[in-house]
């Protein structure tokens, strides 16, 4: 009984160090459930002028509650600094053929888990591949798993498989691969910071695919626990391509609210949003 009892308090501190490790018992949760959908759209404000972007943050999954609300926080104001109208919403029945149209593009805010019911869905990929725009942010690409298809292979390119955990947050090089890209040309060649690594099944480099960043697998310790997760020589973190006529970019940075007050960081996904949206970038600093 004693040798029991021991092997089932292991085993509980087991469980107790992986979940502190992804972030602890007050940042993981599951939000809605994982199969609830809205079906009531939501009223967009009365005075939502074109150029506009939706700020998408729902969470059928993991949620990192305080990134989010950094995230949105910052892009509602780099959109108001632009002149775009911003609406922020959890809503999914926004994804409706007559309000997507609305937008100029839609922004997956950290988004998580099966968000969208199958109207929705066909909505959205109709919007897209008729020359809408798509925004990818961080956990907007790292479910483990996906049953809606074409998002994680047509829209994202990319299936995630894992991210660090000894420890979750590391300092590493990013390698600007397109210095003269609107989101990338305020990059330092070599940027140093610190985030939560996304590795991914494997890359999505082809023909189709604009690769603008890599991570140098060098700078840090591509493991999750004992697995190691290592994509190799070419580990991309940041790309865009189309899909149909529309416009998508995705990065996987910003898992931490802290994030979202880099200015560097900042200026990439500004620059991102706007070659999503067809809009004019912000310029280049002097």
């Amino acid at each position: 009984m004693r040798r029991f009892l021991s092997w089932i308090f292991f085993l509980l501190a087991i469980v107790v160090v992986v979940l502190v490790c992804v972030g602890g018992w007050g940042y993981y949760r599951v939000y809605y459930g994982r199969h609830v959908y809205e079906t009531e759209a939501p009223e967009l404000p009365a005075d939502l002028h074109s150029p506009a972007i939706l700020i998408f943050s729902k969470t059928n999954g993991f949620r990192e509650d305080s990134a989010i609300k950094a995230a949105n926080k910052a892009l509602t104001v780099i959109a108001k600094r632009n002149g775009w109208a911003v609406y922020v919403t959890e809503n999914g029945a926004v994804f409706n053929t007559a309000q997507l149209n609305r937008f100029n593009a839609t922004v997956w805010n950290n988004t998580s888990g099966d968000t969208l019911n199958e109207e929705q869905k066909t909505d959205f990929q109709t919007y897209l591949e008729n020359g809408g725009g798509f925004v990818g942010i961080h956990g907007a690409g790292g479910d483990p798993h996906y049953t809606w298809r074409w998002y994680v292979e047509k829209v994202i390119g990319a299936e995630f498989k894992g991210h660090p955990l000894n420890p979750q947050f590391q300092q590493a090089v990013i390698h600007i691969e397109d210095p003269n890209d609107p989101a990338t040309r305020n990059l330092p060649p070599n940027w140093t910071r610190t985030d939560e690594w996304y590795s991914f099944e494997k890359s999505p480099r082809s023909p189709e695919f604009q690769i603008l960043a890599t991570l140098d697998e060098k700078t840090y310790s591509p493991k999750m626990f004992w697995k190691d997760i290592r994509m190799g020589a070419d580990h991309p973190v940041v790309w865009k391509h189309m899909v149909g006529n529309g416009r998508v970019f995705y990065s996987a940075l910003g898992h931490s609210a802290s994030t979202y007050q880099e200015p560097l960081h900042l200026y990439l996904l500004e620059g991102g949003i706007a070659w999503a949206a067809g809009l004019t970038a912000p310029p280049a600093s002097k």
